[in-house]
């Protein structure tokens, strides 16, 4: 039995280049594939938000798109947003070659969708009613689209419905970058469940996922195939399209059933199971109606129980900075690979702008640009005031030789300073400081229209949590590699990136009030505030980060600086006057 598994990055929204893109992809596999897979939405890509309902596609559209099947063609399955009766579905569409045309053999409607974190898919999306297994030249398939595959009485409804191979068409963003096996702790999180599956229903188990980023998420790439010991039989490259070709051994799942039978197991304990089912959602019917008889009034009426701490629960340590811990290597690989795609491929440039201040957050942007589009296509540029440090030119230029760029230095000393005399003769530090930086985010921009090119981020994640920034300036660049990483793992990323260590160990600045260092301003140092903040993310209250032996005027500092800087990472406030309002009524994804 022979596979492909087509890890594919659409362009989001252009449905004949995606579809034609496929069709391309399977002439040249058919001849050596029984079956192709493409990852989940693969036809229009996954976060469309509202606008899933113009880019889905019946699946006999798909079919006739796809145009007349190759000589020896494989049969396909491809994820799509479909119409369906009562709203958009997301679909995996399995199609058959016959003759001339493509049949659609049978459609699989997700079942389970996330809404949650980034997902916000049942807003946009009606779950499918059903679910079986199916016939195929590869066996007997049981078709699963991303979630599905996490919730185990799908594969054990499909296990029961004689599925020997089980697909499950994946779009899931890559999450935490730890230490570890070399890939996302989210794919790891795939591979345990994945192996469980395989294992426990004694299936070759293929998971093909989608690749590539759609507005700064990164889809992890990285499909994989399980055989009925769980082993992985095979891996796509991570981040970036790829096609893994395996022979599967056919006869595998029986050899596994025989060595331990759980599937007729479980086939003789059904009905037990069935019956459990039934009186455990008997039971929470009875007690639902019990709460809202409670809620409303009209039945017998209990104190509610005292407030209580989860039991067990452990309090962060505040000597363990070893939760920010990254995998610099990965982190590089994923971060290259958004540059490219979201500069060159999304937008269509190929160069970008950036200020080279000195400092280690734009020496590590630039560096990972360097890598991305070469050092021919990273334009910086030194904006220099007169207050400026002149240890901040001389570090921009050691990294502009270590990463051979030659920026050019334009001063923006006159045209703050005559703003200042005509106008703002008292103007403080503080005010002066931010026009600064919102003049050297001017000149970015009108660089970037003279070269053509993107203007590149260089703020990190402590900077956009702590408010420590000057609102469009700053945060004014469209592409930001590091906006996600806090400022200790900045640091961690410089070194793996070969950054001089002179401009890593010095105390951080944003150079805009001459003796000034960020930590003086911000009352902590970042290696503490980020430790905090990590926390604080993770739903920690500053009570709880006190009792745990953090310094209290530092939990305090950190918290009140997240909590009342919310609006300097949002777009304007709006006053919303209509049902269509840009962001509330009327959503686009920022890739769209």
């Amino acid at each position: 039995m022979r596979v492909s598994l087509a890890q594919f990055h659409p362009r989001k929204g252009r449905i004949p280049e995606n579809l034609g893109r496929m069709a391309g992809m399977i002439r040249d596999l058919s001849a050596g594939s029984d079956l192709i897979l493409f990852p989940e939405t693969a036809v229009s890509g996954y976060f469309v938000e509202g606008a899933v309902g113009s880019v889905s596609r019946s699946p006999s559209a798909i079919a006739t798109a796809l145009g007349p099947p190759p000589p020896n063609a494989a049969e396909i399955i491809l994820g799509s947003y479909i119409p369906g009766p009562d709203g958009v579905e997301n679909a995996a569409v399995h199609l058959t070659p016959s003759g001339e045309v493509w049949e659609v053999h049978h459609v699989h409607r997700k079942l389970f969708l996330p809404t949650y974190g980034v997902f916000d898919e049942s807003r946009f999306v009606v779950p499918g009613r059903d679910l079986r297994a199916v016939e195929s030249r590869v066996g007997r398939i049981g078709p699963m689209v991303c979630e599905d595959m996490h919730h185990a009485m799908v594969p054990t409804v499909l296990a029961l419905d004689g599925a020997e191979v089980m697909v499950c068409l994946a779009a899931s963003p890559a999450r935490d970058f730890s230490p570890g096996p070399g890939i996302p702790g989210s794919l790891e999180r795939w591979d345990a469940v994945g192996r469980s599956i395989a294992m426990e229903h004694s299936v070759h188990l293929l998971v093909c996922h989608l690749a590539g980023s759609e507005g700064g998420k990164l889809f992890s790439g990285g499909s994989v195939a399980y055989d009925p010991s769980g082993r992985i039989l095979g891996r796509a490259r991570l981040f970036r399209e790829d096609v893994l070709e395996l022979e599967l051994d056919p006869g595998a799942p029986r050899r596994a059933r025989n060595r331990a039978s759980v599937t007729s197991d479980l086939r003789t304990r059904l009905p037990v199971l069935i019956r459990a089912l039934d009186r455990v959602q008997r039971e929470r019917v009875e007690s639902d109606r019990v709460t809202r008889d409670r809620t409303t009034g009209t039945g017998p009426v209990s104190p509610p129980p005292a407030a209580t701490l989860p039991a067990g629960r452990r309090l962060p340590d505040p000597s363990d900075s070893s939760v920010l811990d990254l995998d610099p290597a990965l982190v590089e690989e994923a971060l290259v690979s958004f540059l490219q795609h979201e500069i060159c491929v999304r937008r269509g440039f190929q160069r970008v702008v950036l200020g080279l201040s000195g400092g280690v957050d734009s020496a590590v942007s630039a560096a990972l640009a360097v890598r991305a589009l070469g050092k021919e296509n990273v334009h910086a540029f030194f904006l220099p005031y007169r207050t400026s440090s002149p240890e901040s030119l001389e570090h921009g230029k050691l990294v502009a030789h270590h990463l051979g760029l030659s920026p050019r230095t334009i001063s923006i000393t006159p045209m703050v300073d005559a703003y200042v005399q005509e106008e703002e003769a008292g103007i403080t530090d503080l005010r002066r400081g931010n026009l600064a930086a919102r003049s050297r985010s001017v000149i970015l921009w009108d660089q970037s229209a003279r070269l053509e090119a993107l203007p590149l981020g260089t703020g990190n994640k402590s900077e956009r949590l702590l408010g420590y920034y000057t609102w469009h300036a700053d945060d004014s660049p469209p592409i930001n590699p590091l906006g996600d990483l806090l400022k200790t793992q900045v640091w961690a990323l410089a070194r793996h990136l070969g950054i001089p260590d002179a401009v890593i160990e010095k105390a951080p600045s944003a150079d805009l009030v001459r003796g000034v260092h960020d930590e003086d301003e911000l009352g902590v140092s970042y290696s503490e505030a980020d430790l905090i903040l990590h926390w604080l993310l993770l739903d920690h209250t500053p009570g709880e980060l006190e009792a745990a032996g953090f310094r209290s005027d530092a939990v305090h500092r950190v918290s009140r600086r997240l909590e009342s800087t919310h609006w300097k990472r949002r777009l304007p406030t709006v006053a919303m006057v209509s049902s269509t309002s840009i962001g509330d009524y009327y959503l686009r994804p920022v890739d769209f």
